[in-house]
């Protein structure tokens, strides 16, 4: 089975547009920023031999405020401008009760079974508690990115907390160098 770095979207591979202490997903690909150092630091991840794969809560299209159109827009450019291996994306809000809306593990669960992931072995980054809460369900290690936002913490305690994307990343690959 292979291993796998999940990451979230917003936040942790661009740029969460924060209003009120609050982070929002870009609106379209104009506003789509892809955070400094992460394009790097995914192709080592990928040339270790980790599978890349972002999930994603896009709750803003069940609310009406964007087009499925406009975020699959947003996770192409962002997939093929970091070679991600996949790139999965709940619509849902959370009045659905869906199983593939973070904190639920259902995404993470959804690409080990396409991609044939150990997720015991993998790694889960995000900056947002249900980031944390979906891959502690899942079974990975996980990386809180501490962005500091107006919201208060609800989840499980990560394995690990970075003040950056780029130092989530930058752990990951220090915890490999020692194993290797």
């Amino acid at each position: 089975m292979r291993r796998a770095v999940f990451v979230d979207r917003d936040g942790v591979l661009n740029a969460a547009l924060v209003r009120q202490g609050r982070p929002h997903p870009p609106a379209s690909v104009a506003q789509l920023e892809l955070l400094p150092g992460v394009r790097e630091r995914v192709a080592e991840l990928r040339r270790l031999g980790f599978l890349v794969v972002c999930v994603t809560n896009q709750p803003d299209v069940a609310r009406g405020a964007v087009t499925r159109a406009e975020v699959d827009e947003i996770n192409a450019r962002v997939r093929s401008g970091l070679q991600l291996d996949d790139l999965l994306v709940c619509c849902h809000d959370d009045r659905d009760r869906c199983d593939c809306r973070k904190p639920r593990p259902g995404l993470l669960l959804q690409a080990a079974a396409r991609l044939d992931i150990d997720l015991g072995r993998s790694y889960m980054i995000g900056d947002r508690w249900k980031d944390i809460a979906c891959g502690a369900a899942a079974g990975c290690a996980t990386i809180f990115v501490d962005c500091g936002y107006a919201e208060a913490y609800q989840g499980p305690a990560p394995s690990h907390v970075s003040a950056a994307a780029a130092d989530a990343f930058d752990y990951i690959l220090s915890e490999e160098r020692k194993c290797g």
